[in-house]
Formats: C-alpha cells, sequence, structure tokens
C-alpha cells in the first residue's frame, strides 16, 4: 500500500449531492492482497433482518470494526464493533490522508454471488449526524451500484463500482439521495466492500 490513489478522481454532476468517484484507489496487486486478507480475516456475520414485519437472514455477511464503545445500528440491527486490526488501519490511513476526514468506524459487507445484495436506504441513521461523510471501498467483483433522488424521478445515476474503487459521499447526499446493490442473475463473484463513516 504504497499510493494513495492511482487515477484522477471523478466528481458526480447530480443535484443535491457531492460525491467523488476514485476508480483506482488501489491498483490491482494491492486491491488482489486487501481482498484475500479481509476474506480470510475479518469475523464475518450473518444477521437475521425484519422487513414489513417477516424476518429473514440478511443477503449478505457483515462485520463491524471502529473505535471502542461505538455501537451503530440500522434496520432494526444493532452491532458492536470489533476492535480495528492493522489492515483496517492502514486502509483507514489512506482514506483519511484523501478525504482529509477522519472515521471512526467501518461497516464490511460481503456479497457472496450475485443473489446478495443491499435495497434502496440511505446512511441517514441519528448517530451519524448532520450531513454525514461516507467513505466506500469495494474489492474483488463490479457491481452496479444504482442512486435515485428522493423528488427528482428522473435524477437517477448508475455507476460501476471496480475492484481497489473508492467512492465518497459528502454534503447533502444522505438527505435527498438512495442507494442500492440490486440483485443480478449474472454469474457473480464475491464481492466485499467497507464504508466508513463517523459515528457520532
Amino acid at each position: 500500500m504504497e499510493s494513495l490513489f492511482n487515477s484522477e478522481p471523478l466528481l458526480l454532476n447530480l443535484p443535491d449531492a457531492e460525491i467523488i468517484y476514485y476508480p483506482q484507489f488501489f491498483d490491482k496487486e494491492q486491491a488482489d492482497t486487501i481482498y484475500t486478507e479481509l476474506l480470510q480475516e475479518i469475523a464475518w456475520q450473518q444477521d437475521n433482518i425484519t422487513v414489513y414485519g417477516k424476518t429473514h437472514p440478511q443477503p449478505r455477511l457483515t462485520a463491524l470494526y471502529g473505535n471502542e464503545g461505538k455501537p451503530y445500528s440500522y434496520s432494526n440491527i444493532t452491532m458492536k464493533p470489533h476492535p480495528w486490526n492493522s489492515l483496517l488501519k492502514k486502509i483507514k490511513y489512506y482514506i483519511e490522508a484523501t478525504t482529509e476526514c477522519s472515521f471512526t468506524t467501518v461497516l464490511l459487507n460481503q456479497y457472496r454471488d450475485g443473489k446478495d445484495s443491499n435495497g434502496w436506504h440511505a446512511d441517514n441513521e441519528k448517530e451519524l449526524g448532520i450531513n454525514p461523510t461516507i467513505a466506500s471501498l469495494s474489492f474483488g467483483a463490479e457491481r452496479v451500484f444504482q442512486l435515485k433522488h428522493n423528488t427528482i424521478a428522473d435524477a437517477k445515476k448508475n455507476i460501476i463500482l471496480e475492484h481497489g474503487s473508492l467512492l465518497l459521499m459528502k454534503g447533502s447526499t444522505q438527505h435527498f439521495w438512495k442507494h442500492q446493490i440490486p440483485k443480478t442473475a449474472k454469474p457473480m463473484g464475491a464481492r466485499i466492500n467497507l464504508t466508513f463513516r463517523t459515528i457520532k
């Protein structure tokens, strides 16, 4: 992990949003190494989630790492963080140096295949505060990241999240936009996503 990022960042031109995409935040060799280590070292779990009164296994594996005493709650799930390990500390350092933001927590998602998904939502939980900054790293198989505006019907955007890429969402993005990783019937390898956030 010698370089911060290996390509020019792309600022998405979207209303009521500040979103920056770094296609090769880590180069392929770095990203391959990190992906393998994440698969092996992270304490993955699968929680149950209740949607519309029905409880079923969450369609992905998750893990939470962060500062002591900072649990994170979403969709009626409360996760208590594992302490930072050396790999996540290194990744956190590079993200903070690039974004000039500090983060207390990382939520990891493992999408095992195209059937694993994450439905429409905003990262707007109260413990994240107003106008939270979310730094989202992707490793492994490329997946489509979909955005839609809450009130502007034709304001939509699809982004292919590449291996080793960073997506930074800032400002009022979470107030005005929702995002998802949809299911796909295409044969798909595993993907690991790390979303760094600050719990107030």
